[in-house]
């Protein structure tokens, strides 16, 4: 094989990851309204995730670089995913609900960052952009999120569990063909990671993107919700995430050719900026379609912010952590901002309804672009 072709079992892992990847995040909520949990206690399923997160990949992220392999882990989660999804998504009752989701989240949420991290150490290798790999995970999101869509708008959203299971193990089959990224670092210890909390700029900003993380994994959690609340379907909630997520493939497609323009945290701050906007706006409108006409801002919020944001902490932190570092990182984004978010989001959409929960997270995302400015300005005078 090719030294360029070997991206291509990459590639197809990103594509069927997140493409079963957006069963989850785009139908569960759903699915678990539909077998008569309330708002806030799906806030507690989704939290459960992120709260596995938390641990799950630190954990995997050292194990990973400890034994110098990104390959044999994400094969060992991806069979984990399998196990536990299978009973996962057929349970409807709390008490079983909670346990299993900390099980499955536990192995799929590091799938993720782990191809990420492998993505960005193979695009360096090959002096490629990371967004021209990682597209194929929005490719495959896409793709999913319209296809699953009509077909659980056709069967029933009781049926999640049969796509989900069918796309997971397409992962774990092409899991075997990727190529492990060499790693020219002795294997870290246990005390190595400490030097990550010595890096004052990295754990800075960690801290300061959290408000505009915990505004978007509550639109995670929720947008489904909300467009049902205003009258959408399941199709409906499936083409407003292709919408989406094409917008989002795009821009990482095209990441070769903007994104080193500026600093990265110009874009950074741009994109928060258009999340604010985004958010107010849902939070203003009534008809469910002006929802999925809006959506291309997915590309330009979270695809923008998330290839920027990734790249700099990339120059952040050193080489031998990075595996470490890269799940750190996720475990903000998809963690903490996911548990926040879902809990205050659930107890939000409950009592006070989806409009006022979307103008909350535009006021949130508009404290961090503050505060990310100050950052940029602080860092600037400093270099």
């Amino acid at each position: 094989m090719a030294h360029g072709e070997s991206t291509i079992p990459l590639r197809m892992l990103l594509f069927c990851f997140h493409g079963a990847n957006t069963i989850i995040v785009s139908f569960l909520p759903l699915y678990l309204q539909a077998e008569g949990l309330s708002g806030t206690e799906i806030g507690w399923v989704m939290a459960i995730g992120p709260l596995a997160a938390i641990f799950s990949q630190p954990y995997w992220g050292y194990m990973s670089d400890k034994h110098q392999t990104v390959k044999k882990i994400l094969m060992l989660c991806l069979i984990g995913v399998l196990v536990s999804s299978f009973f996962f998504l057929q349970m409807n009752a709390l008490s079983l609900l909670l346990p299993l989701a900390a099980v499955f989240f536990f192995f799929s949420s590091p799938v993720g960052a782990l191809s990420d991290s492998l993505a960005q150490r193979r695009a360096d290798q090959l002096g490629v952009s990371f967004g021209s790999i990682r597209t194929w995970g929005s490719i495959g999101f896409a793709t999913s999120s319209l296809v699953v869509g009509e077909v659980l708008a056709r069967t029933g959203i009781q049926y999640i569990v049969w796509p989900y299971l069918i796309v997971a193990a397409a992962a774990f089959i092409v899991s075997t063909r990727i190529v492990d990224v060499k790693v020219e670092t002795p294997p870290i210890q246990l005390k190595d990671v400490g030097l990550l909390l010595k890096t004052k700029p990295y754990v800075i900003f960690l801290l300061l993107i959290m408000f505009i993380t915990i505004s978007h994994r509550t639109n995670d959690s929720f947008i489904g919700i909300y467009i049902a609340s205003l009258g959408g379907s399941e199709d409906m909630v499936g083409f407003a995430w292709f919408a989406g997520v094409t917008s989002e493939a795009i821009v990482f497609a095209t990441a070769g050719w903007w994104f080193r323009k500026y600093h990265p945290l110009v874009f950074i701050i741009g994109a928060a900026m258009l999340f604010s906007l985004r958010w107010y706006v849902y939070g203003l409108v009534e008809d469910p379609l002006w929802i999925v006409s809006l959506q291309f801002l997915h590309g330009f919020t979270f695809g923008v912010f998330y290839v920027t944001a990734f790249y700099y902490i990339t120059r952040l932190i050193p080489a031998m952590l990075q595996g470490t570092g890269h799940l750190i990182f996720a475990s903000v984004f998809i963690g903490v901002s996911g548990i926040i978010g879902s809990l205050a989001g659930g107890w939000v959409i409950d009592h006070l309804g989806g409009s006022t929960l979307y103008l909350l997270m535009g006021g949130l995302t508009t404290i961090g672009v503050v505060l990310l400015i100050i950052y940029h300005g602080l860092r600037t005078r400093r270099s």
